[in-house]
């Protein structure tokens, strides 16, 4: 670690512990006790620091928590937050509550041992009071550790500790500032947040979806996941050997098409699983960072609008920092070794040939898309009518570039890519570019085109459309 980065760490832990108004315990199972190291290590632990625990053993564990299926879960961090905040509050309310904000920091968290080759994961949370005497609010964080190397993952904790608890009180207001800070003094390349979540007391009106689009904004996540009841998620749970069937898009408006093929695509898909994986299957509709920006940045209420609508169709809602096709296997299969359908419509599979994605890649296009077709992922691709020519076009009868005819080919009569069947010509005929149109130019033929749960953020759009210089 080098010298800055040492120095950051430790003012922010010495900060805390100069702070007469923030006192706590810390229980940190399965990386020792990195987090309140720090604070040790710092002047002045003693204001900070009421209590450490390392419950290391399942048995004093469970007598300490309760029993849990998996240790390394929100299960049991829930139970650590709980048991060490009200212990604290017990024992030190009394005493010194009308002038401090007590907190609980632990965490639950699988590092590399012996012969482990991972995943390396963990939760961690901190339970605290937003100011003396107040009832408790919890932020909450998941994180996957990339770096192979057991006292590197042990060093990533405990900064990345530190950093959880000096945003926690003093870089809550602020949404890009505290997530960009969680990662002060650590390399995205070897430790990942993919769940970030404020609950409780103070955080009514909080929207967690802009906390975690944050992190995949700032490079700190590849990816987030939203539930159809528009909870975060994490996507190691919401996957986990589940058959998958994604649509990616801007959904700038959600269109009627988009359902119509979605639904396609699944029925194609499932006409090839058991019954077992058809309970088990789920659809998700993915979204691109740049699928959000307006000009350079995010527009905020576009993307709750866009997400309110997916919620309100009962869709999950992906997100993602990631371009290429080949990006998107790769994240899926990380999770789950079910059969996976990516859906695409004629448009994009003209893009999958174009040389401009692949000019970093090793190996080019031949490399990127051996990479799409990871474990049992296949692409399904819905047509398109030339509206030039009026040529009904498939997969069927799609032409790529003359010199990837032949690899074509082969994916085509070898099952990877699937020829989805589908017509609707008045569909069909509108692009989402043309419906962004008609909002723009307040025609109301585009309401003939988006689901009624998705007029919203239609208007939102159209309102945006009214607001650009001329």
């Amino acid at each position: 670690m080098n010298t800055k980065a040492l120095a950051d760490t430790q003012e922010k832990a010495f900060q805390l512990n100069m702070d007469k108004s923030i006192y706590g315990a810390f229980a940190e199972i399965g990386a020792g006790q990195e987090t309140a190291n720090w604070f040790f290590r710092s002047s002045g632990a003693a204001g900070t620091v009421a209590k450490t625990i390392s419950a290391y053993d399942m048995t004093v564990s469970d007598t300490l928590y309760g029993p849990v299926k998996r240790y390394v879960s929100e299960e049991r961090l829930r139970q650590m937050l709980d048991y060490e905040f009200s212990q604290l509050v017990n024992r030190l309310g009394t005493k010194r509550g009308k002038n401090t904000c007590f907190f609980a920091f632990c965490n639950t968290v699988k590092v590399k041992g012996y012969m482990d080759n991972g995943p390396w994961n963990g939760w961690i949370g901190v339970r605290f009071q937003l100011r003396p005497e107040a009832p408790p609010s919890d932020f909450i964080v998941h994180v996957r550790l990339k770096e192979p190397s057991h006292e590197r993952q042990m060093s990533d904790l405990g900064i990345l500790g530190v950093n959880i608890l000096h945003a926690v009180f003093y870089k809550r207001d602020r949404l890009r500032e505290f997530i960009e800070s969680l990662a002060d003094n650590l390399d995205p390349k070897r430790i990942e947040i993919d769940v970030v979540r404020f609950e409780g007391h103070g955080f009514s009106m909080v929207d967690n979806r802009l906390f975690a689009l944050q992190l995949v904004e700032s490079g700190l996540s590849e990816a987030t996941i939203f539930l159809p009841d528009g909870s975060v998620a994490q996507a190691a749970d919401v996957l986990y050997k589940r058959p998958v069937v994604l649509m990616r898009g801007s959904f700038s408006p959600l269109c009627n098409i988009h359902l119509e093929m979605l639904d396609s695509v699944r029925k194609t898909f499932c006409s090839t699983l058991t019954d077992t994986q058809r309970e088990r299957g789920i659809d998700i509709c993915e979204i691109s960072m740049s699928n959000l920006l307006r000009g350079d940045s995010i527009d905020h209420l576009d993307f709750l609008d866009r997400m309110d609508c997916l919620k309100t169709l009962g869709k999950t809602v992906l997100v993602t920092n990631m371009a290429r096709f080949h990006s998107i296997s790769t994240l899926l299969n990380q999770y789950t070794t079910e059969p996976v359908a990516i859906a695409l419509s004629i448009g994009l599979l003209n893009e999958l040939f174009k040389e401009k994605w692949v000019v970093d890649t090793p190996g080019g296009i031949l490399s990127t898309i051996g990479h799409i077709f990871l474990n049992k992922t296949k692409l399904y691709v819905t047509p398109w009518i030339n509206r030039s020519s009026g040529e009904f076009v498939t997969a069927s009868n799609f032409r790529p570039p003359s010199s990837y005819k032949y690899l074509y080919q082969h994916l085509l009569e070898n099952g990877l890519i699937v020829d989805v069947p589908y017509f609707n010509e008045k569909l069909l005929l509108q692009t989402p570019r043309d419906i962004q149109k008609m909002i723009a130019d307040n025609n109301p033929a585009w309401k003939e085109y988006v689901p009624r749960e998705a007029y919203r953020a239609a208007l939102h759009l159209r309102s945006h459309h009214h607001h650009q210089p001329s």
